[in-house]
């Protein structure tokens, strides 16, 4: 899943001016920079043609921290899609709100230097550079869209099942093409370690099934055991044309999977 509201961040979302403008510092500038052209060095050959084309919509600046209009604009004419600002971290309330009108949150902060690597909070470089050039995709946006909507309505412990889903599709989700396998996961593209690692021979992989992956236990803090493949985008588009809450009734009948992983305390 995304976002919850249970603990506390260290990060604090920068507030825009009354010109709507969100100044960042040089050294924030530098981050981003760094992040950026690092994955821009990974992700041809790895990223699926979908991810890249909306890369190239976007036209990401490489010296500094986009601006969300920057960002909306473009999503608003591909797909009717925009950004909007978000604290740190939001509940399941917000989040699924937001999704279900269509506007993606993102946090305005960036890592810090001494979290370079990996941090638990999803910052304004995984939001944007890791999602939003899929929300150019009408399959995508479109699911990504429904889902806000179930989510909205779902039972708690309906949600905990819904977001196992989110996790192995817009987080961690791989795909089949006519050249080979493809990343189209936000928490992927954006992690050189899990890019280079998910498309190599340690992790297991599995042709994508809603029930499976709604069943499948996962840590956010470990490159994942399990990685479930999408034959075509298009398959995206038909969990928003299918019962999909009868899918999450089904998985919850039947309970998780073993986790592939030992518990977070014993690793």
């Amino acid at each position: 899943m995304k976002k919850e509201a249970k603990k506390a961040s260290k990060y604090v979302a920068r507030e825009p001016n009354e010109e709507g403008f969100i100044e960042y510092s040089d050294i924030e500038h530098q981050t981003w920079q760094r992040l950026i052209e690092r994955q821009l060095d990974v992700l041809p050959g790895r990223a699926c043609d979908e991810y890249m084309h909306g890369l190239e919509l976007l036209d990401l600046p490489t010296d500094r921290i986009p601006q969300l209009e920057e960002v909306s604009s473009v999503l608003r004419r591909e797909t009717g899609w925009e950004v909007a600002r978000v604290p740190a971290l939001i509940g399941f309330e917000t989040f699924f709100g937001l999704l279900a009108d269509r506007k993606f949150p993102v946090a305005t902060f960036i890592r810090t230097p001494e979290e370079f690597d990996y941090l638990q909070e999803p910052d304004i470089f995984h939001e944007i550079f890791g999602h939003c050039a899929m929300l150019t995709n009408p399959a995508f946006a479109n699911f990504t869209h429904k889902y806000g909507q179930l989510g909205l309505k779902a039972s708690p412990k309906e949600r905990a099942y819904l977001a196992r889903l989110y996790w192995f599709t817009v987080e961690f989700g791989l795909l089949n093409t006519a050249d080979g396998l493809r990343i189209y996961g936000g928490g992927i593209l954006s992690s050189p370690k899990e890019t280079l690692y998910a498309l190599s021979n340690q992790p297991e992989r599995f042709d994508f099934d809603p029930v499976t992956a709604l069943r499948t236990p996962y840590r956010i803090d470990i490159v994942q055991p399990i990685y479930y493949v999408l034959n075509s985008l298009q398959q995206l588009q038909e969990l928003t044309e299918i019962d999909l809450m009868a899918k999450v009734q089904e998985a919850i009948d039947m309970g998780l999977f073993e986790p592939r992983f030992p518990p977070k305390d014993a690793a």
